[in-house]
């Protein structure tokens, strides 16, 4: 009888780092760096992941991690869901102690994902060039344990991320997300509309870029 080929994800780096997004900034993390995905937003800022890579196989990539001692490991991309060994490799980290989170675009099935994992979901905003990819099924799929991230580009995004918030009563759902994008929207204003609105959103910026720009790595 044949033998299982091992499970192998095509990867584009794994580095240690401080966490710049999300619930969890600011604590050291290990960011696991899958290769691929299938939207093309306008603001991408890692686009160096849409396409390289080397294939690991499960057992090496646990073992890169070990070598960290991470309390904290997230699984980003490209967008990871593409992969679909990424579900296994999501559950041995779960099972090896991790915190573990996801980041992933919002375009692709999010139910299979395990439990255990905080999932940060994107809803695109029309600034970004592809809201419409974006897969409403996954909202009834958020827990308390996850995230919902808006990456909002000008004023006209921040109003569409507010009917959002209202259409799917997101706030009473899990933890929602506000961070403006890089270099096209001021941060200051989205925080002043935010204080305005009485919004129960968390403002974020992006630590990582604030301490070493866009480099890779990092």
């Amino acid at each position: 009888m044949a033998t299982a080929a091992p499970l192998q994800l095509r990867i584009t780096e794994i580095f240690h780092s401080l966490q710049g997004e999300s619930r969890s900034s600011g604590f050291p993390t290990v960011f696991v760096r899958l290769t691929g995905c299938p939207l093309r937003c306008s603001y991408c800022d890692t686009e160096y992941a849409f396409t390289g890579g080397e294939w690991w196989e499960l057992p090496t990539i646990l073992s890169e991690v070990e070598v960290y001692q991470p309390h904290y490991v997230c699984v980003t991309g490209g967008e990871p869901l593409s992969q679909k060994g990424v579900l296994p490799l999501l559950t041995a980290l779960c099972d090896a102690g991790y915190r573990v989170s996801l980041e992933t675009s919002g375009a692709l099935d999010i139910s299979q994902v395990d439990r255990r994992v905080s999932r940060i979901v994107d809803l695109k905003t029309p600034g970004s060039a592809e809201s419409a990819k974006n897969n409403y099924a996954n909202i009834d799929l958020l827990t308390a344990n996850d995230q919902v991230k808006f990456v909002i580009c000008d004023e006209a995004d921040y109003l569409w991320s507010c009917e959002q918030l209202v259409k799917y009563t997101l706030t009473e759902r899990c933890e929602v997300l506000f961070s403006p994008v890089h270099g096209r929207q001021d941060a200051a204003a989205l925080a002043e509309w935010i204080i305005r609105d009485r919004l129960t959103v968390r403002f974020q910026l992006q630590l990582h870029k604030m301490l070493w720009g866009e480099q890779p790595g990092c």
